[in-house]
């Protein structure tokens, strides 16, 4: 078939064409030479206020204090909490010499990259349009200066719009984790989430539940505030692990609202830091 005769279709064609023997295009956006990134895992959820926010801060200070140098690109453009978490309200963002951006730096040393970081004021809301959206992410991957990070982690917005696409075709993903709740529609949802990695090829490293029960100050039984878990079942079913149950702590809510969510202990994650060092 001659290129005038080509109708770019290769779906409805069976000519074993130059273009169809290049194989599929890849959409991964190079790192800046003067970046370093090792590994980057994508903390995702299928529906918002599930705690998506709270497992990527609470992983990149458990790793850490591994002795890993961390990073978060917070590509939850529109709800932007990582830098509140982290006491990073006024921080802004540096220039380095050869253009790239200087993420803002936590004060043991996590590196953060954050659209409220470049906003006039922390309460500005973000009213771009969905390609904006997703060309900020590429931009804060590529165009900011991350150095020698051994893990970064990538804080998505809920669902599976353009942003999580975006992401999933743009950055190398290592794994992600999916954080969900105990609600009776946790099934559906994180079939979605599930569904969706799969058909990008992204490595699913395992399930994080949010809000999973609530221990008892006086008799410290453990109370289904939502409901029974079905966490176990979903993840029987998906043949994936179960990485945590984080329990509802108002240890947790204070540390956030207060900025010091990096002194804030958090065992419930040991087996998501196992996890993603073997991503």
């Amino acid at each position: 078939m001659s290129d005038a005769d080509c109708t770019h279709n290769c779906n409805s064609c069976g000519e074993s064409c130059a273009v169809r023997q290049e194989g599929p295009k890849s959409f991964l956006e190079p790192l800046h030479a003067d970046s370093s990134v090792k590994k980057v895992i994508g903390i995702v959820s299928g529906k918002g206020g599930v705690g998506k926010s709270l497992v990527t801060t609470m992983m990149s200070v458990r790793m850490k204090a591994k002795g890993y140098k961390t990073a978060i690109l917070d590509a939850d453009i529109t709800g932007p909490s990582i830098p509140k978490a982290f006491g990073l309200s006024d921080a802004g963002v540096g220039m380095a010499q050869n253009g790239l951006m200087i993420p803002a730096t936590t004060a043991t040393g996590i590196e953060v990259m954050s659209a409220n970081l470049i906003l006039d004021h922390e309460t500005d809301p973000v009213i771009w349009r969905g390609p904006v959206i997703a060309g900020t992410v590429k931009q804060f991957w590529q165009q900011t200066l991350w150095q020698d990070i051994d893990y970064m982690f990538v804080d998505m917005p809920p669902g599976t719009g353009d942003v999580p696409l975006t992401v999933f075709q743009s950055l190398p993903l290592d794994g992600i984790m999916i954080v969900t709740s105990p609600q009776e529609l946790v099934s559906m949802i994180v079939a979605k989430a599930v569904n969706m990695a799969k058909k990008m090829n992204i490595p699913i490293l395992g399930l994080v539940e949010n809000m999973s029960y609530l221990n008892c100050p006086d008799c410290g039984k453990k109370i289904a505030v939502f409901g029974e878990s079905h966490i176990d079942q979903v993840a029987k079913e998906h043949k994936l692990p179960v990485l945590a149950k984080i329990p509802i702590e108002p240890k947790i809510a204070a540390a956030v609202d207060g900025g010091t969510v990096e002194y804030l202990d958090a065992p419930w994650l040991d087996a998501a830091v196992v996890a993603a060092e073997k991503a």
